[in-house]
């Protein structure tokens, strides 16, 4: 039963970001942080990394971003931390015991930064703590949508699908990512949170 749930929330991360760029969604995505890119942002190099501070009602995380697992996916997360674009985003699907997921301008799981970026292979294995992006089926369909997994359980289906760019992992925190998953939300298929919880600010630091 739990690896079914657990089909279902990919299926889910599957159809994420399906707006497509130009839309009034991105359109509105682009405007939210100052200076933000409008096209797939230069790659974070192989051997670099970045701590990016996230704020919630729930607490603070940090995610640790390394470029050496998908420089693309990591450049694209922290020119998107650092203009502000995340700020007021909210974890719009709620999976217990698999995933979190945010980064849509617009809550609903649609949306993105109005512009996607190119496929990585996935280099790392899906554990509890990592944090990648969220596609749809199409090729080079990620944009801002990223999701965290809370379980080592998780591995096996999402590396079954193998297809999400790891890109970093939460580094401390994991308490208040726990109690943002507990939060309630609408069930299978969707798992739409109810009360979803916002990350407040984020900042960008170089260990």
């Amino acid at each position: 039963m739990r690896r079914l749930v657990a089909l279902v929330a990919v299926a889910a991360l599957l159809g994420a970001c399906s707006s497509t760029p130009g839309s009034a969604a991105t359109r509105s995505a682009v405007a939210r942080g100052t200076g933000c890119p409008t096209a797939q942002p230069a790659p974070l190099p192989a051997g670099e990394t970045r701590t990016v501070h996230v704020t919630t009602a729930k607490g603070p995380f940090d995610i640790h971003v390394d470029g050496s697992l998908s420089p693309i996916a990591a450049g694209n997360f922290v020119a998107l931390a650092q203009c502000g674009f995340y700020d007021g985003t909210v974890f719009h699907r709620l999976v217990p015991e698999f995933v979190i997921q945010g980064g849509d301008p617009g809550g609903t799981g649609q949306g993105g930064p109005g512009y996607t970026i190119k496929d990585e292979p996935v280099t790392a294995t899906y554990r509890r703590g990592t944090v990648a992006m969220a596609r749809t089926s199409a090729p080079n369909s990620a944009g801002s949508q990223f999701f965290i997994v809370l379980s080592d359980n998780a591995a096996g289906v999402l590396s079954s699908y193998n297809t999400y760019a790891i890109f970093g992992e939460v580094s401390s925190g994991m308490d208040t990512v726990n109690a943002i998953a507990a939060m309630p939300n609408s069930g299978p298929p969707d798992n739409q949170a109810e009360q979803p919880v916002a990350m407040d600010h984020l900042t960008v630091s170089t260990p």
